[in-house]
């Protein structure tokens, strides 16, 4: 079943919601957000330093251990690691690396698959329940946000419907309007690509 709010659109995937909303992402109250890092894990432009910014120094000092201990060389495009939230609301930060567009020839969508996927089984570790994305590499990464949201959509989509287990909620922050209206476009012909037994309720 599909229903809309303002500013909100869903897909029910058997009790499992994979839900599209316009908002901050630093402001999200779910378990864990996302956090679309660059690799040396320290912050930067875009989403990366607003929820740093927003997190505190907390969140800094915890991913500095991590780059000591587990990435000393950075964190691989595609791959995830978790910290603690700092001052968020989310009591969790799920780091991961997406891919710099190169015209779509580097495995880009393969790469950003492995950010989604990979994000999420670290958040099933974790036991987390709700967790929010933002629209990873859409940026200042420049991968093209008309082929970014079927990738995003499709592999949380799938993985709510084959692997989770903790994971109940997930929410794709789309941080205009505009970007609203491409990732609800790539749910709703999700949610339509299903017919018969396969139908979401």
């Amino acid at each position: 079943m599909i229903y809309r709010c303002v500013s909100t659109y869903s897909l029910n995937f058997n009790g499992r919601i994979l839900a599209i909303k316009e908002g901050d992402i630093t402001m999200q109250d779910t378990d864990a957000i996302v956090n679309a890092a660059n690799s040396s894990l320290m912050g930067g432009g875009g989403v990366d330093g607003a929820i740093h910014r927003a997190a505190g120094r907390a969140l800094v000092e915890e991913c500095r251990i991590i780059r000591k201990t587990q990435y000393p060389a950075g964190l691989p495009p595609g791959e995830a690691v978790i910290t603690s939230g700092g001052r968020l609301k989310a009591k969790f930060v799920i780091h991961t690396v997406g891919p710099i567009w190169m015209g779509g020839k580097k495995d880009e969508s393969e790469i950003l698959k492995k950010a989604y996927r990979n994000s999420l089984i670290v958040a099933e570790k974790s036991g987390i329940g709700t967790i929010s994305f933002p629209s990873i590499s859409t940026g200042a990464y420049g991968f093209p946000i008309e082929k970014a949201a079927p990738v995003a959509v499709s592999t949380i989509a799938e993985f709510l419907l084959k692997e989770a287990r903790s994971v109940e909620k997930v929410y794709i922050l789309a941080f205009t309007p505009s970007d609203f209206a491409v990732y609800r476009r790539e749910l709703k012909l999700y949610g339509e690509s299903f017919n018969g037994s396969k139908t979401p309720k």
